[in-house]
């Protein structure tokens, strides 16, 4: 059955394209979606951009008809623009300001609910909505086109039982062919099932399906830099695979994820030089309430939020003195950059690059929304890697959560391609408390 959605303003806000994404259903946009757009419209962040691209996508629907009475979509689905009913706004429980835009939005949609035969729907990414379109008595539901069950995110760790022939062709012949449902560049280990201590790491071959020996790890390490265990050895294999030009590592603090991202792009820009330059950036958001503005020019502006990533490289380069102080650790850095292998700065200016031959890491990635995803991977260049690193449970941005960030949503998406490969690390190797604080709290 034809059903009408009442969209709220943050759903707009999420996915610019939200309105075209019911299929052959009815939109209804109150007339109080306006006003708030109007208000986001001059940011400059992803928010701002959004508010700005419906405004124009609005813009151009009005001149194919008379908005308030309807469009078609290209779906077969029609989007109109509603206000609302005084009446129907004093029937709403004195406890609801009749000033608020949200219950602007549960008026109009009662309004419908009372003239309409099919089923009318609120989609609001406000939790307080919803509930209060329940007590209403009124269907509401989270935006949900961009979510992933976090839940059932894939596997991306298998676990095969074989037998001993099976181990010991795999390691004479340096492959293997089983008749399991694996996705490409997935990270597999064998076990003898006649000896469960007798185990093999092995990868998915993303063109062959062949299970494949991991990358030999020097004595020396990555950049100095060794791998704890075993889902370490696998993210160094999809970071080191050249194959393989979009990464995402997940994993709780501490478990190594910035520090493996870095290590392996410092040794593919500055010591194998297959890329040109090391290129690392993340979201600025706080965590906790802002301290406002910062003093001085880009550079200093960004150390604050750069600083874990300066940590990485003080760890990398051993320049950390006994009594914790990183005296040195800016002249490796500052080589790096000096010399143009190097560069850091934020996702702000990112929009609209063409990146070529890089190798990107983006941090915190969690904090993202599937369309700043989408606009960082589709900056890249021929012959360019991306690495995602983050957190879904470290989430500081309030417009996503761990099922609708961008981090999730690419790994969920990008899951049987062969260009892409995905690890969740669970061990916390940063200290002992670090890992209990993890656990625990």
């Amino acid at each position: 059955m034809k059903k009408t959605f009442v969209l709220d303003t943050n759903v707009l806000l999420h996915d610019a394209q939200a309105m075209f994404r019911f299929e052959d259903n009815d939109i209804v946009l109150p007339i109080a979606i306006i006003e708030e757009l109007d208000r986001f419209k001059k940011q400059s962040d992803s928010i701002g951009r959004n508010a700005r691209e419906v405004s124009r996508n609005l813009d151009k629907l009005r001149k194919l008809g008379n908005i308030t009475k309807g469009i078609t979509l290209d779906s077969g689905g029609t989007l109109s623009v509603e206000f609302c009913d005084r009446n129907t706004l004093k029937t709403l429980p004195q406890e609801l300001g009749v000033h608020l835009a949200d219950n602007v939005i549960l008026a109009v949609a009662l309004e419908y609910q009372q003239q309409c035969q099919c089923p009318v729907i609120i989609v609001s990414k406000d939790t307080n909505l919803r509930i209060k379109a329940d007590v209403l008595g009124l269907k509401a539901e989270d935006y949900t086109t961009d979510k992933v069950n976090i839940e059932q995110l894939y596997s991306d760790i298998a676990e095969i039982l074989v037998s001993s022939d099976e181990i010991q062709q795999f390691f004479d012949q340096g492959s293997i062919h089983l008749e399991q449902e694996l996705f490409a560049n997935q990270a597999v280990t064998l076990i003898d099932q006649n000896n469960p201590s007798h185990t093999a790491l092995a990868m998915v071959d993303g063109k062959s399906h062949d299970l494949v020996p991991l990358i030999k790890i020097p004595a020396s390490g990555v950049s100095r830099i060794r791998p704890h265990n075993r889902e370490q050895q696998f993210a160094f294999n999809l970071l080191l695979e050249d194959s393989i030009p979009f990464v995402t590592l997940m994993g709780k603090a501490g478990t190594g994820k910035t520090l493996l991202a870095i290590a392996a792009g410092l040794q593919k820009v500055a010591d194998e030089r297959v890329y040109t330059r090391l290129l690392i950036s993340r979201p600025i958001i706080p965590m906790g309430k802002d301290i406002g503005y910062l003093p001085g020019d880009v550079e200093e502006k960004l150390t604050p939020w750069m600083q874990p990533i300066y940590d990485n490289f003080d760890l990398i380069f051993g320049t950390q003195d006994s009594r914790g102080k990183a005296a040195h650790w800016r002249r490796g850095h500052e080589e790096l950059l000096e010399q143009g292998l190097l560069q850091i700065e934020p996702l702000t200016y990112i929009r609209g690059r063409t990146i070529p031959k890089q190798f990107l890491i983006v941090d915190e990635a969690q904090n993202l929304t599937p369309h700043e995803v989408k606009t960082i991977l589709t900056r890249a260049g021929e012959g360019t890697k991306i690495v995602l690193t983050g957190d879904p449970e470290q989430i500081d941005n309030p417009y996503v959560d761990a099922a609708s960030n961008g981090l999730t949503y690419g790994a969920e998406r990008f899951k049987n391609e062969s260009l892409a490969g995905h690890i969740t690390l669970y061990k916390g190797e940063r200290s002992p408390l670090s890992e209990k604080a993890a656990a625990l709290l």
